[in-house]
């Protein structure tokens, strides 16, 4: 990072945007993206000088006009702006003239989405807090993010080999690290005529004092985690498995589950969520008496997670989106807010934004200006008298 300079407070440095989406992806690995979804770089040229960043929740006409005034050449946006393929270029939609002004300013733009509406911290995690609930954790845990690594090398070696695969992010368990399982046995092999054995000799069979090594990772650590046993184990073949398991992993997936800290009726609750999210109107399903303590919130679209709220024994989700028939799936056991797509998401932009400026500090990073709300609601409509 070379340092350019101050302007109104701000410190001013460059980095190529590639680095700056290494900062993004380690807090948000796309591993952990729906397959739907289209998340990264969607526009520009990662190996172009990083000039400043501009967060957004959407990348609107407006919020490129915004990025060129401040001089800036990177948008990361929540949304992407290309979700489908673009077939033409030819300015009658707003998608198309967004990537078209995007292209013709060098302005990069990088969506991140349902990265971070995985991430524990993440989209549902601000929601939560900022309703006011405690103890929170993932609502709808992600499958398949846990992974299993099984290894063989000299027991001598061992040891180091064990050090650099935690280092390079094996063997995290919840808030437990560098977590290992070793056993020992008689490891043989025998090279052929262009083999190259560190041990032994090639053409004659060799046994070896061996541990087997078993390790547990993350899904967005394989990449790292293989490269480093390559790099580090001792012999030219190296021997390993990599298992996808099945087990719950609590810090990955979607929504958000917590408490409030005094049970309400649904009135109040309705009211704190309007207060909260300041909003003037939610839809939700039959009230049913019940007292709410026990939360369940998804940002944004959140229907396909009713079940997995009811299963949580919450009383209450807040989410959005929410068809005629979803309402249907309370049944009586919960109460459904449909609280609207942007309000639930709202905080999402400041998440981004200070995260990064908590990462990288001395860098010009903005927030937008632009509200890219496209929902509007009007109450009763009373018609003026003549």
């Amino acid at each position: 990072m070379k340092f350019l300079g101050m302007k109104d407070n701000i410190i001013f440095a460059t980095m190529r945007i590639q680095n700056f989406i290494d900062v993004i992806e380690e807090w948000a690995p796309t591993a952990y993206a729906e397959d739907f979804d289209n998340v990264g770089l969607i526009i520009g040229n990662p190996e172009l000088e990083c000039k400043g960043v501009l967060v957004t929740h959407d990348t609107l006409e407006n919020v490129v006009e915004e990025c060129i005034k401040k001089d800036f050449n990177l948008i990361v946006s929540f949304h992407p702006i290309i979700f489908s393929g673009l077939k033409k270029l030819t300015q009658s939609t707003y998608v198309e003239r967004v990537v078209t002004k995007a292209i013709k300013n060098d302005i990069c733009v990088y969506a991140i989405h349902t990265a971070l509406d995985n991430h524990r911290f993440g989209v549902s995690h601000a929601l939560a807090e900022n309703l006011g609930l405690y103890d929170i954790e993932v609502l709808s845990p992600k499958e398949k993010t846990i992974r299993k690594l099984t290894t063989y090398a000299p027991k001598n070696e061992a040891p180091v080999l064990l050090e650099k695969l935690y280092e390079a992010g094996a063997g995290k368990i919840g808030n437990y690290k560098e977590c290992s399982f070793i056993s020992s046995g008689k490891g043989t092999f025998k090279g052929n005529e262009n083999s190259n054995p560190n041990l032994g000799v090639k053409g004659e069979k060799t046994e070896v004092d061996e541990v087997q090594i078993n390790l547990i990772f993350e899904l967005h650590s394989q990449q790292k985690i293989l490269h480093t046993l390559f790099e580090t184990h001792p012999y030219e073949e190296v021997a390993y498995e990599v298992f996808s398991l099945e087990n719950k992993n609590q810090t990955i997936g979607m929504g958000s589950l917590g408490e409030l800290e005094n049970e309400m009726d649904e009135d109040d609750f309705l009211n704190l969520v309007q207060n909260k999210l300041n909003i003037k109107m939610v839809r939700h399903s039959k009230k049913i008496g019940k007292k709410i303590k026990k939360v369940a919130v998804l940002g944004g679209s959140g229907s396909f997670a009713i079940s997995s709220a009811i299963r949580s024994n919450a009383d209450v989700f807040v989410t959005a989106d929410l068809k005629y028939h979803d309402f249907f799936q309370a049944e009586n056991k919960i109460l459904l807010i449909d609280a609207g797509h942007y309000e639930t998401e709202q905080f999402t932009k400041k998440l981004i934004h200070d995260n990064l400026i908590k990462k990288l500090p001395n860098f010009a990073i903005a927030l937008s200006e632009s509200i890219t709300n496209p929902v509007n609601y009007s109450l009763k409509w009373q018609k003026k008298p003549q």
